[in-house]
């Protein structure tokens, strides 16, 4: 790469790509390790959902000291602590699904660890990316996640027939290799906004000063953070609601079997990918071009994004047919991560300081909603149950899409109205 002269903060962009990757794949190989013990050992289901849950309150009670610890030590050196940390517990997992205690604790250690590392991510590339490649590197950064879950849903469920532990080595390997790359090939960016990054980055003692004046109070009451703060939940609801509840939807609504579906399974996590990435490009080309200002641009890739969401997730539940289904659920996630390109490149645009504690208080937010959304469709579905016996009609599934698509309308006019692409916090 030095032979090559690839601009350094290309190589930063690249890794915080395979850094969340590997998270996503650690995310998705849990469940499907797990569940397959957990059947073995013949545990119930509530007991399951303790443990599948425990990673998320680990992971939202860290996103906001997360944001400080990057702020006050450095986000390259919190993303490797961070990654070392889960890694480390990964490996050391118990996969006896009768040592509650032990797997407790363990996902709740693995949930504290990744709720760093997002926080750490956005300091880190606050620091490196200048204004106009913004969006294509968050993009990519978080395309990771989408295709790390694709990837981790097609593989991982093969390597159970060789025991579950294995998913659990494999994970913990993958989070050791990237800790040893991050090590390597990381560096602070420079002292000055002059070339790579577009912050002045200042030593320990100034960083420490930079701390001890985060204006709490100011991010907190910002009408441009809580479009931000809203946006995420909103995303995240629908992300995880599908992520949980899409496969129950074919398996009881349209009695069809994940295994049936091969392949095509992946399409949504692939269309997120793929229109993660479009959606950077296509910002930062109308900002580089000044076809449009940075304000309106994260405004018009925002709104598409979750209207043209809200629309796919209302008319879901109408189709009826298996491809069509998918064809939806693709459209809804591909579009709400065409509108990543404006809430969540928005944290650096507002807050390029603060862009880590930006990030924790609105994925915070979009965690909170991850745990309440997928709590709150079973309630809906438990209820449309007891009314029409089980599963198989359409009437009990509506009212599940329709709140996710009336929340991303709602979420789209709140960003119009609220948002802006200017510095409001030096």
């Amino acid at each position: 790469m030095a032979k090559m002269r690839v601009p350094k903060r290309y190589i930063i962009v690249f890794l915080t790509f395979l850094c969340t990757n590997a998270c996503y794949v650690e995310r998705v190989g849990f469940p499907i390790a797990y569940t397959d013990a957990a059947d073995n050992a013949k545990i119930n289901e509530s007991s399951k959902g303790l443990i599948l849950s425990v990673f998320y309150y680990g992971y939202v009670i860290s996103q906001i000291p997360g944001g400080w610890a990057a702020q006050r030590f450095g986000g390259r050196r919190v993303l490797l602590w961070s990654f070392v940390m889960w890694s480390f517990t990964c490996a050391f997992t118990p996969l006896d699904p009768k040592r509650t205690t032990f797997l407790i604790l363990s996902r709740l250690l693995i949930g504290v660890g990744q709720g760093f590392i997002f926080p750490s991510i956005h300091t880190v590339l606050a620091q490196w990316v200048p204004p106009h490649e913004r969006s294509r590197s968050v993009s990519l950064t978080t395309s990771g996640m989408y295709l790390g879950a694709a990837c981790g849903t097609l593989i991982l469920p093969s390597l159970v027939r060789y025991g579950s532990r294995w998913i659990f080595r494999i994970e913990a390997f993958l989070g050791f290799l990237w800790s040893l790359i991050w090590y390597k090939f990381s560096v602070d960016p420079p002292r000055t906004s002059m070339g790579e990054g577009s912050l002045p980055i200042s030593r320990s003692r100034e960083r420490l000063k930079l701390t001890n004046r985060i204006p709490w109070k100011r991010i907190i009451f910002s009408l441009p953070v809580w479009a931000i703060v809203v946006n995420n939940f909103t995303f995240h609801y629908a992300l995880y609601v599908l992520m949980n509840w899409l496969p129950t939807y074919f398996d009881k609504g349209l009695q069809t079997s994940l295994e049936e579906l091969g392949f095509s399974k992946m399409a949504p996590y692939i269309f997120m990918f793929l229109f993660s990435n479009i959606g950077g490009a296509v910002a930062d080309h109308l900002i580089t071009k000044r076809m449009l200002s940075i304000t309106w641009t994260r405004k018009l890739l925002n709104t598409i994004g979750f209207m043209v969401s809200a629309v796919a997730l209302m008319v879901l539940p109408l189709v009826r047919t298996v491809s069509w289904t998918l064809i939806c659920a693709s459209i809804s996630l591909g579009s709400l991560a065409l509108g990543r390109a404006g809430f969540a490149v928005n944290h650096m645009d507002v807050a390029p300081k603060y862009a880590g504690i930006v990030m924790g208080v609105s994925n915070t937010a979009g965690t909170v909603a991850g745990i309440v959304g997928v709590w709150l469709t079973g309630l809906m579905l438990e209820s449309s149950k007891k009314e029409s016996e089980d599963l198989t009609s359409f009437e009990g599934w509506k009212m599940v899409f329709l709140v996710q698509g009336f929340l991303c309308i709602i979420s789209s006019v709140v960003y119009l109205a609220f948002s802006t692409g200017e510095r409001i916090f030096e």
